[in-house]
């Protein structure tokens, strides 16, 4: 994150003093360094109404004047803004006022009488912290835009798929590193036979599912490629039910890994044959 020298060139600065002469000053001093947009005022009272307006960069604060002195004017910044970062550099002409100006929340100062050289570095100095502390503050502000964007294209797309998946086939399951199903959508319990208990209402692990009447070959198939926790497409199995009837069911599945790059189970989708071959063979 880099700021140019016409960025700091650039920044808005106001010029706070009751004394002519020295508003004068600092107006030439900073002219004649090359900033661009500097303005002042003699009434302290008018500082809060123009720092709302204009958002000053830089608010170069005369810590003695009538009315109201530069420690008030910093109370009053505090309460009528919401940027919690102040950015006054007190004026002062008494050594002692420096130490109460900083834990009232001024980021630096100059004395008076004006040392240039002093002055146009501090205040170089504290303009480019400021500037990279307002383009760290958007950044944040953009990611975290950004952030919400993306997470709601992701639910977007996540959506879709799950729509698809619905069209395309007759359930999408999900499966941890156990075999427990942890998510189902669609009659995938009924068509594998796998009980749901009435009394806890839980998915029960894939040891529920029946296992008698399966095909032993094309089973071993797809354990096999769990085992090694490969992704598999559209595997046909099937099973002859106790009633005699005939089941055929084709899947397809994917490992899922954390971002540790561990196991955490398979997802996939799954048809049954069985239905949409008799559905055919209906139409023909």
């Amino acid at each position: 994150m880099k700021l140019s020298e016409s960025d700091i060139l650039n920044a808005g600065i106001l010029v706070v003093d009751d004394q002519e002469s020295n508003v004068s000053l600092l107006l030439r001093l900073l002219t004649e360094a090359g900033y661009t947009r500097v303005s002042s005022t003699m009434n302290p009272e008018e500082v809060c109404a123009l720092h709302r307006k204009h958002g000053y960069d830089l608010i170069l604060l005369d810590l003695q004047m009538p009315v109201m002195d530069g420690f008030q004017v910093m109370e009053a910044l505090k309460t009528s803004t919401t940027d919690s970062y102040l950015p006054v550099l007190v004026i002062t002409a008494q050594p002692g006022h420096k130490l109460r100006a900083l834990h009232a929340g001024a980021r630096d100062f100059v004395s008076k009488p004006f040392n240039l050289l002093e002055v146009t570095t501090r205040i170089h100095n504290m303009l480019e912290v400021r500037l990279l502390y307002r383009k760290l503050e958007n950044y944040n502000k953009e990611l975290e835009q950004t952030v919400l964007e993306r997470t709601a294209e992701l639910r977007e797309s996540e959506a879709r798929y799950r729509s698809l998946t619905e069209l395309a086939s007759d359930w999408y399951w999900e499966q941890d590193e156990n075999g427990n199903f942890t998510k189902v959508s669609g009659p995938v319990l009924e068509m594998l036979g796998i009980q749901v208990s009435p009394l806890q209402g839980e998915t029960p692990a894939v040891g529920d599912v029946r296992t008698d009447g399966w095909n032993e070959a094309e089973r071993k198939v797809l354990q096999e490629a769990i085992a090694a926790r490969q992704p598999f497409l559209d595997l046909v199995f099937s099973r002859c039910n106790p009633n005699g009837s005939q089941q055929k069911f084709q899947v397809s599945g994917e490992p899922m890994f954390n971002k540790a790059l561990r196991f955490i189970g398979y997802r996939g989708i799954g048809i049954e044959l069985t239905t949409r071959e008799g559905g055919h063979a209906g139409n023909a």
